[in-house]
C-alpha cells in the first residue's frame, strides 16, 4: 500500500469520505484533481461512471467511495468498522443513508423557487430527525466512543451547512447538533476539504440559478 493517488474534485463530498479514512489511518496519498465539466480521457478509463473519487492502488483503480473506504478499512489499521457483523451491517446502512442526505442537499441547492426550497428543507429536516433517533446517546460519534465509517460519511454532509444557512435544520436535535460540532473539530474531517473549499462552494452555489443562489447573493438564507 504505497504510492496511493486519490483522483478528486475539489467540491465532491464523496472524495472527502475517502480522504477522511486515509487520514484516520495515517496513509500518505497524492490528491489529483480533475475537472468534471471536461473529463480527461485518462480519468474516464479509470472511472467507468465518470465520477470521483477514484483510488489508484498500484496498477488498479477503485471507484465508488463506499468501496474505497471498505477496502482501506480491510487493509490498513486501525479498523473503523465494528467487530460484530450485525453492527457492521447496520453502519453500512447508515453510510447509505448519508448518501440519501447528500441527495437531499443537492435538491436544496437546486430548488428552482421558494416553494421547492421549502419542500427540500422540510425533507432534509425529516432525515435529520431520523438520524437523531439513531445516534448513540453517549457520543461523541455515531457509535459512541468509536469513530467509524458512518462518521467519515457524515463529515462532508455537515460541512455544507458552514456555507448554507441551516435555518433551524438542527434545532431540537441535540445529538445531531453535538455530532456535527464534534466532526467539525476532528482533524481528519477538517483536513479532508482542500484549501479555499468554503469560497469555492459559495461560488458554486451562487451560480446555480436556484432559489438558494438568489438568497445567498442577497446575503440572506
Amino acid at each position: 500500500m504505497s504510492g496511493l493517488a486519490l483522483v478528486s474534485h475539489a467540491l465532491c463530498p464523496y472524495v472527502q469520505r475517502a480522504a477522511i479514512v486515509l487520514k484516520e489511518k495515517g496513509v500518505a496519498f497524492e490528491r489529483v484533481d480533475v475537472d468534471l465539466a471536461a473529463k480527461p480521457d485518462w480519468f474516464l478509463r479509470l472511472s467507468p461512471l465518470g465520477k470521483t473519487p477514484v483510488l489508484q492502488v498500484g496498477g488498479e483503480a477503485l471507484f465508488e467511495s463506499a468501496v474505497i473506504c471498505e477496502y482501506l478499512d480491510e487493509t490498513r489499521p486501525p479498523r473503523l468498522h465494528a467487530d460484530d457483523a450485525l453492527v457492521r451491517a447496520r453502519e453500512r446502512a447508515w453510510v447509505e443513508f448519508g448518501s440519501a442526505v447528500l441527495n437531499g442537499i443537492a435538491a436544496l441547492y437546486n430548488a428552482a423557487d421558494d416553494a421547492a426550497l421549502g419542500r427540500a428543507r422540510a425533507a432534509l429536516r425529516a432525515r435529520f430527525e431520523q438520524l437523531e433517533a439513531a445516534l448513540d446517546d453517549t457520543g461523541p460519534w455515531f457509535a459512541g466512543g468509536r469513530f467509524g465509517l458512518v462518521d467519515a460519511a457524515f463529515g462532508p454532509v455537515f460541512r455544507y451547512f458552514d456555507v448554507i444557512p441551516p435555518e433551524g435544520l438542527f434545532d431540537g436535535l441535540p445529538r445531531t447538533a453535538a455530532w456535527r460540532t464534534a466532526l467539525a473539530a476532528r482533524p481528519s474531517v477538517r483536513e479532508a476539504a482542500p484549501a479555499g473549499y468554503a469560497e469555492r462552494l459559495r461560488g458554486f452555489l451562487r451560480q446555480r440559478g436556484s432559489a438558494l443562489s438568489r438568497r445567498l447573493a442577497a446575503g440572506g438564507a
